[in-house]
């Protein structure tokens, strides 16, 4: 019997998903010579993994991942016709490519690389409109980064400033007409609407407190003298003791 721990990783999560008898079935598939003989066994395989399997009635492209799994559990030297594309194993067993990780960091953090790509997209713009559209349009997204970052509004001079510095002075807007038209405001808010405040934590301070402390002692005294929790006003004099029945 095959020790599971000995196989690829891979191999171990397909074994403990169908069972070790039917990797056992699948490695018997070597043994048949014949291509077409030994697919009619794999056919048959291929229903008992369904059946193991229940819940995978219900996923799209189901014969093709039990088709697979049966190729991956069987080898890439053991050849079948399947009714469905069987992919390369090397996929599986080939180490993945390293991915790049960008090792510069922004020169704006609050703005990111992402903005930088746009920028550096816009600059290679030659119709002098649409590189005006752009520069509106990335205008609009580095205010809305700069109060997502710094939680305090941006004056339009500034953003036009940080995008000078971004672009080496390629991107250029009048900052008269920003300022007069808020093209740097996202759409839907009317011309002459007063900027976006970024709402601030607020801050009570000790007289408050205390002016509320007080007003609670207050409450709490005028209950107990009416008496007690219920403000129930107590009677005066002696508690009446209850009645003897007649002799």
């Amino acid at each position: 019997m095959t020790d599971i721990n000995s196989l690829p990783f891979h191999l171990q999560l397909l074994v403990r998903e169908y069972g070790h008898s039917t990797y056992q079935l699948i490695q018997g598939l070597k043994d048949i010579e014949d291509v077409a003989e030994r697919t009619k066994r794999a056919t048959a395989i291929v229903q008992l993994m369904l059946r193991l399997q229940p819940a995978l009635r219900d996923l799209p492209e189901i014969q093709t991942r039990l088709w697979n799994h049966l190729h991956a559990m069987a080898g890439e030297d053991v050849a079948l016709e399947a009714p469905v594309a069987l992919r390369s194993l090397t996929v599986r067993t080939e180490k993945p490519a390293r991915v790049p990780y960008p090792r510069m960091a922004p020169k704006l953090r609050a703005y990111g690389a992402a903005i930088e790509a746009l920028i550096a997209k816009a600059i290679t713009l030659e119709d002098p409109a649409e590189r005006e559209q752009a520069t509106i349009q990335i205008g609009r997204t580095m205010k809305f980064l700069y109060r997502q970052h710094n939680k305090e509004n941006a004056k339009d001079v500034t953003i036009l400033r940080h995008m000078g510095e971004l672009s080496g002075g390629q991107l250029k807007l009048d900052a008269a007409l920003v300022d007069s038209e808020n093209l740097f405001e996202m759409p839907g808010a009317p011309a002459g609407t007063k900027p976006f405040i970024v709402p601030q934590p607020v801050q009570r301070d000790s007289q408050s407190r205390d002016r509320r402390e007080g007003r609670d002692r207050d409450n709490r005294d005028r209950g107990n003298s009416f008496g007690g929790k219920n403000g129930k006003k107590r009677k005066k004099g002696r508690s009446q003791e209850p009645q003897q029945p007649p002799q």
